[in-house]
């Protein structure tokens, strides 16, 4: 009953024989259990009685009293207590050999096991417990979890950071990891024909947006494989850009990490643009961003993926408000709250309860919050240090 239910399978797909016949088993515990308490009761009463006969023959019914406890002690250390205790340390190595002998007791002793759950089952659905649902239970996501985190050994770290990565995909939407609409970079087709050749050639991605005066005014995406192979052939014009163009895929706020990944996999796409429920573009979404959620960043600085990051001698990061918290994290290894807000504006406005004005210091845990710069009633940047004094009575 102490067997590991997953290594158990895994045996028995191996084709281990005493696994699977364990595992058969362990199908049915109530066959299974009445069959061993059935033996273990038989043994123990017959032990008795034969104990007891014995010493009122040799020395009368007072010293009943005494072969009861001599028998006591030793069912206890040699048939209840060291058996159980080494089952349980060791259940492989007890559970593989005894299913040989259980294979051939239980057709045995079927008659009277099944006389015995008839009654014990009937008991059991009294109080809401079906035998029939005994191999039906599975791992939940936070049991699993604690499976992969307390593998050790068995698992590299990294494989177990990935294997956590996974489950938390769930729990995180597309609004924690997408790129703010206001840092797409993205191809203006309604500029004139120079402006866009040289965005072209300056341009680090492999596939553009494609607007026409601004992102909500989307045409569609570019894949620069394409775009190059006209530009070779000196054949590139505005007309044919706008040919090469796929039509935008759009993706709803709010959606699960794991299922955006299958929706990526069905639509055979690669990026997304992330709508509000009134149509309004929030940001944008790429494969590339849900794998490294997964597997960890792939380039070598992940500071380097944050635009406009200034870095001061003293450790403090000035950032753009419009950055995501988790992207931030990511990047420094520090650990502003991600519960609530998804950008550095939003989680100071939110515990300010106000708009702040340049100046405004706000403390979260370990790390101070300086705001630089606001414009529009929106914080354009904020300067972010790691400070190790205790909060003063009155900080903000």
């Amino acid at each position: 009953m102490t067997l590991n239910r997953y290594r158990l399978r895994h045996l028995a797909k191996s084709g281990h024989r005493g696994a699977r016949q364990a595992s058969h088993m362990l199908e049915r515990p109530d066959r299974l259990i009445g069959t061993i308490l059935l033996g273990n009761n038989l043994a123990n009463f017959a032990a008795a009685t034969v104990a007891t006969l014995i010493v009122i023959k040799l020395y009368g019914e007072e010293a009943v009293i005494f072969a009861t406890i001599a028998l006591t002690v030793v069912v206890l250390i040699f048939a209840e207590v060291t058996p159980k205790t080494l089952a349980a340390l060791h259940p492989e190595r007890v559970a593989f050999p005894a299913s040989y002998f259980y294979t051939v007791f239980i057709p045995l002793a079927r008659p009277f096991v099944f006389l015995i759950n008839l009654a014990s089952n009937g008991v059991l659905r009294l109080i809401g417990v079906s035998p029939e649902q005994a191999a039906a239970h599975s791992l939940s996501t936070e049991e699993l979890r604690t499976v992969v985190a307390e593998a050790g050994a068995l698992l590299p770290r990294r494989h177990q950071r990935m294997l956590l990565s996974i489950l938390d995909l769930e729990k995180i939407t597309v609004e924690d990891i997408m790129v703010p609409r206001t840092e797409i970079v993205g191809l203006d087709i309604g500029k004139n024909w120079d402006t866009i050749l040289e965005s072209l050639v300056r341009n680090e991605h492999t596939r553009l947006p494609v607007y026409d005066g601004g992102i909500d005014e989307l045409r569609g995406i570019v894949h620069m494989r394409r775009v190059l192979g006209l530009y070779i052939e000196n054949r590139l014009t505005r007309e044919s850009l706008l040919g090469l163009t796929r039509e935008p895929y759009y993706v709803p706020a709010g959606t699960p990490l794991n299922q955006q990944l299958v929706n990526f996999q069905h639509q055979k796409r690669r990026i997304g643009f992330v709508v509000d429920e009134y149509g309004d573009l929030l940001g944008l979404i790429t494969l590339e961003d849900i794998l490294e959620e997964i597997v960890g960043d792939f380039t070598s600085d992940p500071a380097l993926r944050l635009r406009n990051v200034t870095r001061s001698a003293d450790g403090s990061c000035t950032v753009p408000g419009t950055v995501t918290v988790r992207m931030f994290n990511r990047a420094t290894g520090w650990k502003l709250p991600t519960s609530g807000p998804k950008t550095l504006n939003g989680l100071i406005v939110e515990h300010l309860e106000d708009i702040p004005q340049p100046g405004t210091t706000l403390r979260l845990g370990p790390y101070a919050l300086e705001i630089a710069e606001m414009e529009d009633n929106v914080v354009r940047t904020v300067r972010i240090r790691q400070v190790e004094e205790p909060l003063k009575t009155g900080s903000a």
